[in-house]
């Protein structure tokens, strides 16, 4: 019995410094671990630091341009800012909505009528009908307008032309403009053509490149400083900067910034296979995989073995080649890219059993920026051929984007 005794005081002993020798190495490895390991903060955009910008707010009448991407993130998801502004007594006036309008649902390029917000009887303001520019009259109980909206980096995409176009109206106001910054999903590369003078509009308004690799905040500062706007003006102008983001940083956007652009891989892939909008190729619309597809009836289904058939849906009540069989390529396993791409666009005109079909001359040259890229497909230049002449405009642009950078 004693024996048993000792030996069992003997193993219990034995027991208790085996383990607390294990805890503390595993202590040591977890250690080592974490620090082995960086976390990456979490990126904090501007609307959510409300201590930056509501004082500024404060006993102005003041008019924000929205729409459902402009909200405040919060445990249980998110808050719009609008009703978060009106939550803290801001006296808003009304609200200007761009393309898509202020819920977003607006198919791409249709226009948009005034109205009211049925949750906050807000005036409804639209940029994307009549006027593209508030007008003076729409501005005169106004005295600060705030900007808050996702953009995705593309030079076609309109949100940065109205931007521009609320800078200039603020300027000839001399009302000041706070635009909280949010980040740009493509931000990690510059490519693509450069705008042509001659071809400037609402899907291009400056000579940058396709792609341009700048936040909403820093590209509002550019255009700022470059005198980009009417008669040299220069606005008013204050970025609310984001927290914890760098260019290289990828950013995965909860809410869509545009009916057409449902995930990430749409987003990564529409600098390319935005392309196609000025051709009669659909991109995916009228079906759930917008831009991560392309097709027609026209292209030669014995080269290309994908096909789908657009119908209307949310974001499309009348694709390209509705109701009709289209040929081409399922792009939804693409991964991430961090350059444009030529290659769908180049096999698309090849596989073409129509080429007089292919092109909308116009619509492609408003897109692309210019005639030359048009001129160099049908001519079968390769794609490495044409990516070497934009590359002296990428460097120009490069050195000026530098002056207006924000973040790493």
């Amino acid at each position: 019995m004693p024996i048993f005794s000792g030996f069992k005081s003997t193993f219990l002993l034995l027991f208790i410094l085996f383990s607390a020798c294990a805890q503390k190495q595993g202590k040591k490895m977890n250690e080592s671990s974490l620090s082995s390991n960086t976390i990456e903060k979490e990126i904090i955009v501007a609307a959510n630091r409300t201590e930056a910008y509501i004082p500024l707010l404060k006993n102005k009448r003041v008019a924000i341009v929205a729409n459902q991407t402009s909200v405040i993130f919060n445990a249980d998801g998110h808050t719009h800012l609008v009703d978060s502004l009106l939550a803290m007594n801001i006296e808003l006036k009304k609200v200007f909505a761009p393309e898509h309008g202020f819920r977003g649902k607006a198919d791409a390029g249709e226009k948009v009528k005034d109205g009211f917000d049925k949750k906050t009887g807000l005036k409804i303001l639209s940029l994307h009908g009549k006027n593209r520019k508030p007008s003076k009259e729409q501005l005169e109980d106004v005295e600060l307008v705030l900007f808050d909206i996702q953009d995705v980096g593309v030079r076609f995409y309109t949100y940065i032309a109205t931007l521009q176009l609320v800078m200039e109206a603020c300027a000839e106001s001399g009302i000041p403009i706070i635009v909280l910054d949010r980040p740009n999903p493509n931000a990690h590369y510059i490519d693509g053509p450069t705008m042509e003078t001659e071809h400037t509009g609402f899907l291009g308004m400056q000579t940058i490149p396709l792609v341009y690799g700048m936040t909403i905040g820093e590209y509002a500062t550019m255009i700022n400083e470059e005198g980009w706007l009417a008669e040299g003006l220069k606005a008013d102008l204050k970025i609310i900067r984001l927290e914890n983001w760098t260019h290289d940083r990828s950013y995965s956007l909860p809410i869509r910034p545009s009916p057409n652009l449902p995930n990430d891989i749409s987003i990564n892939l529409y600098p390319s296979l935005g392309l196609f909008e000025g051709t009669n190729i659909n991109a995916g619309r009228g079906t759930e995989f917008q831009f991560q597809r392309y097709g027609a009836s026209f292209l030669d289904s014995t080269e290309l073995d994908f096909s789908y058939t657009p119908k209307p849906n949310f974001g499309s009540k009348h694709p390209k080649e509705e109701g009709k069989i289209c040929y081409g390529e399922n792009l939804s396993k693409t991964a991430r890219m961090d350059q444009v791409s030529l290659k769908w666009l180049i096999d698309a005109y090849q596989n073409s059993t129509d080429k007089s079909k292919f092109f909308i001359t116009s619509g492609f040259t408003k897109h692309a920026g210019t005639e030359k890229l048009q001129q160099q497909i049908e001519a079968e230049l390769s794609e490495k051929e044409i990516k070497a002449t934009w590359q002296k405009d990428i460097e120009t642009f490069k050195e000026i984007r530098t002056k207006y950078l924000l973040y790493d």
